[in-house]
């Protein structure tokens, strides 16, 4: 009796491991590579990633249209081509920068109950975490691309610019306060976003010209859709900043699926 309940035992030992090494060789299972993904299979995994970030930066449901969606997919294209072409800036270059940024990067925003992600993937599309100097006392300096004059603002002389902690802070206050601006909107996550580029002036100022009771469901959708109504700052370079903020941030946080690296930034 003995030896038979020891070999149900076993039996049972042996029915348990398996089903580990197979939960452990699903769960280590390479995904499916972006590259070798049919346009329809593209579709729908940016559709589905833009709105888990979406979600993940602002704790609600985002409603993209489908043209939107069709902007941050040619986003992620842009960046995903650039993999393992160094004639292009290999992206799997910008990605090993990210992760030796990332908890600088990410500290100061979660210390003002901000998303670690927008802190993380702003610098990617700013300056894909190269620290910037200049010579010309105008220009955009640090990893966050801070203009002097915004610097001085917020309290940071150009040098300051170049301490990667503190522009990260500075970075986090300019979004908490656009956020503060945009609090009724719901996707004020995005147009928070928009104003680190365009200013938060000017981002109302879109707001009020091209936002209506028909397309407010998704302002950022709205101002990108109808960007031939804007000045030429916003449809040469401003159109693109919000999809590349959400194709840096799929990118980043699916590194497998694009073949960048195993872990994504925000695990860092």
């Amino acid at each position: 009796m003995k030896v038979q309940k020891i070999f149900l035992l076993l039996i049972a030992i042996s029915l348990l491991t398996a089903s580990a090494l197979t939960t452990s060789a699903q769960t280590d299972k390479v995904p499916q590579l972006y590259k070798s993904m049919s346009r329809a299979e593209r579709i729908v995994f940016v559709n589905e990633q833009a709105r888990r970030i979406a979600r993940e930066i602002s704790g609600t449901e985002y409603e993209f249209t489908p043209a939107f969606e069709e902007e941050v997919r040619q986003a992620v294209t842009y960046y995903a081509e650039r993999v393992g072409r160094p004639e292009k800036a290999d992206l799997r270059l910008v990605f090993a920068r990210g992760q030796s940024q990332a908890p600088l990067l990410i500290a100061p925003f979660r210390a003002r109950n901000l998303s670690p992600i927008i802190g993380l993937y702003i610098p990617w599309i700013e300056s894909e975490y190269k620290n910037i100097q200049s010579s010309d006392s105008k220009a955009a300096i640090g990893m966050y691309q801070f203009l002097p004059a915004t610097g001085e603002a917020l309290g940071l002389a150009p040098q300051d610019l170049l301490d990667v902690s503190k522009s990260a802070d500075a970075a986090a206050r300019y979004i908490a306060s656009s956020l503060e601006v945009f609090k009724d909107d719901p996707m004020k996550e995005a147009l928070a976003l928009l104003s680190y580029n365009r200013g938060t002036q000017q981002t109302a100022r879109d707001l009020r010209v091209l936002v209506n009771d028909q397309n407010k469901g998704c302002s950022i959708c709205a101002i990108t859709a109808d960007r031939s109504k804007l000045d030429e700052t916003f449809t040469d370079e401003s159109v693109v900043y919000v999809p590349r903020f959400f194709a840096a941030a799929i990118i980043g946080e699916n590194p497998r699926t694009f073949g960048v690296g195993k872990q994504p930034l925000s695990a860092q």
